[in-house]
């Protein structure tokens, strides 16, 4: 017998860790399927903490993963091999002890049992989002999972590949503020107090105002260094206490997009994406309602996500669409006009990818403006933090020992 510890939940969705005594994995499996509860992690209970942190971390299932899994599914159905095939081939490709392992198990046993594949994957909807298990159930009923799949593939590499381009355009500036942050912490707790008791032997008559100024905000910096850790953690909190206010959200996706050049880089990224997806909602032929409800649960943008809840009534009470999106005062005019093109031609899924398209264009170059304007503006602050350290600290000592 061996100990195995899992994380699993109930079919109304609540995640329940625990342990059982049973010779191997599979039977862990069965045993929890009996009681009722759908496996999401199983692994061998080990005392070894650092072992233990190293199977969470492999357990997590990355969007890059998700893609990577979408297109090889994809292209093994364009090649004519059976879906039960296809997800044994994938779920042998992972790591034992990996989420997709574990959710490619669970899939293929449901679906040789007889379960649609979309119905199997509601039960990840957490990793693969509504759209995705939407897409692919009504991908499933009108026959074009083949196509479906391609999309979704698609649709999730334009979409990795964004965000990779956004934390690569950050890490120059976030890196070189965090240096500075760290320089003016050690500046202001061990160097500066030093600096002041040997001004103290000159008398602080003869320091000039800024750097008198900057020795009281260096004592009491260094009186009070240990507050600075809790007021980073109580805010981290507070804004995740917050973000589950929807008026919190409301108001600070509004001063997001208000923001010059990256207000800009959200709301075309979030007309990217939403177009896109409801392009591919569309073509697998979930109606244009369920779709609008479906793309405000991924516009990642409460304003977004408001103004999708409110075209989808309006359509809904028999609007146009067009007309329901004009209304809103949310989306540019291009979207609108092109909007108003698709549905007049019946091509309107066409034309949400050619407009996802043109803002992933916009997208990117926003990106480059936002770069451009970034390395500048540290450069600058740069200048300004030497600058005033030369005159508040550097030159009161030259004075000193110029005197003598």
């Amino acid at each position: 017998m061996a100990k195995y510890k899992y994380f699993a939940k109930d079919w109304g969705g609540k995640k329940i860790l625990g342990e059982m005594d049973l010779p191997n994995e599979k039977e862990v499996v069965e045993s929890l399927r009996s009681n009722g509860l759908v496996p999401l992690r199983i692994w061998l209970k080990s005392s070894d903490k650092v072992s233990e942190l190293m199977r969470k971390i492999r357990g997590r299932v990355t969007g890059k993963q998700v893609a990577g899994l979408t297109r090889q599914l994809a292209t093994m159905m364009a090649a004519g091999l059976p879906i039960t095939d296809s997800l044994a081939l994938l779920r042998n490709q992972q790591e034992r002890e990996g989420g997709l392992y574990h959710i490619l198990e669970t899939t293929l046993d449901d679906v040789r049992g007889g379960m649609a594949l979309g119905k199997s994957l509601e039960r990840s909807k957490n990793i693969f989002g509504e759209a995705y298990v939407a897409s692919v159930s009504a991908g499933e009923e009108a026959g074009v999972l083949e196509e479906i799949m391609g999309k979704l593939a698609t649709n999730l590499e334009n979409e990795n590949e964004f965000k990779g381009k956004i934390k690569g355009a950050m890490i120059y500036p976030v890196i070189v503020i965090s240096g500075m942050i760290i320089v003016v912490f050690i500046m202001m707790i061990f160097v500066i107090p030093k600096l002041t008791s040997l001004y103290a032997d000159f008398g602080t008559a003869k320091m000039p105002a800024i750097t008198l100024g900057l020795m009281t905000v260096s004592r009491f910096m260094a009186q009070t260094w240990f507050l600075f850790p809790g007021i980073v953690v109580g805010g981290y909190f507070l804004f995740k206490f917050g973000a589950k206010n929807p008026t919190f959200r409301l108001n600070k996706d509004k001063y997001l997009l208000k923001m010059p050049i990256a207000g800009k880089l959200i709301s075309m990224s979030v007309l990217a994406n939403t177009c896109r997806t409801l392009s591919m909602l569309l073509t697998a032929g979930i109606p244009i309602v369920e779709a609008l409800r479906i793309v405000a649960t991924v516009a990642g943008n409460e304003i977004y996500k408001k103004a999708y809840l409110e075209i989808a009534e309006k359509v809904q009470k028999g609007f146009n669409i067009s007309e329901a999106f004009e209304n809103t005062e949310v989306f540019p005019l291009i979207v609108t006009q092109m909007i108003a093109t698709g549905e007049a031609t019946g091509k309107l899924d066409e034309v949400l990818m050619k407009v996802a398209g043109y803002f992933s264009v916009e997208a990117a170059q926003a990106v480059s403006s936002l770069t451009a304007a970034i390395e500048p503006l540290i450069i600058i602050l740069l200048g300004v933090g030497v600058g005033f350290l030369v005159v508040a600290v550097v030159m009161p000592i030259y004075n000193l020992t110029s005197s003598f």
